[in-house]
């Protein structure tokens, strides 16, 4: 009896160990699993956005164009700045889809036109409601699309800049975690800020009503007037 006894009780803990063991390893790859499911999953959002690069540099102060500071009297919220909101974008593929499809939206909808054929004058900064408008024109209208859309006014500033011609153009330069990226009416491709090919004079403050320099030239261009 008690050597039945003993191997009763040694054969039944040894299944409860063999039990146990298999709950263990059984545990522990289906933990292995969710965590190389869980990398290709994050590694195809990454994939999703664009590649990281250095943001643009402000340096000191600069001359405000006299179209944009006339808008501004038109259109004071357009130009406020709320320093509660964040300076950058933290990107995610949905924003950074939304972000192209209003890019690509407003450059197929709106028709080029320069403020010389438009309005008469050289250089007028608004919306392009009646469908026509230049470079600004384009890139404050997506602005107003973005913000309306919960993304924060303070991360888009509009830039201007020499471009491909030696002509000012305006761009809309959006802050984020990755990089600054660049919307222009020039193509629908939403790309690094030194990837455009141009020279960057300036933006929009981000800490009060006002522009910053970047660097780009000693003389600043006194419009946007291109398309």
């Amino acid at each position: 009896m008690r050597q039945a006894s003993f191997k009763n009780g040694f054969f039944n803990g040894l299944t409860g160990t063999f039990s146990v063991s298999r709950t263990v390893i059984t545990a522990a790859f289906v933990s292995t699993l969710l965590t190389f499911a869980g990398q290709a999953a994050q590694a195809q959002t990454l994939a999703s956005l664009p590649t990281s690069s250095n943001p643009l540099v402000s340096m000191g102060s600069a001359k405000p164009l006299q179209a944009w500071t006339k808008f501004c009297d038109s259109n004071p919220t357009e130009c406020a700045v709320d320093v509660a909101e964040p300076e950058v974008i933290e990107l995610t593929p949905q924003i950074w889809k939304t972000i192209v499809s209003v890019n690509q939206r407003v450059n197929s909808t709106i028709q080029a036109v320069t403020d010389a054929d438009h309005w008469g004058v050289v250089d007028v900064w608004d919306f392009a409601e009646d469908g026509r408008g230049d470079c600004e024109d384009f890139q404050l209208l997506k602005r107003r699309i973005l913000a309306e859309s919960g993304l924060p006014r303070r991360a888009m500033r509009m830039t201007v800049v020499i471009d491909e011609l030696g002509e000012g153009h305006a761009v809309l330069l959006v802050r984020t975690n990755r990089g600054d990226y660049v919307l222009d009416n020039k193509t629908s491709s939403v790309l690094p800020w030194t990837r455009t090919g141009y020279v960057y004079i300036k933006r929009e403050s981000q800490y009060q009503v006002g522009w910053v320099s970047l660097g780009g030239i000693a003389t600043s261009p006194t419009t946007t007037a291109n398309r």
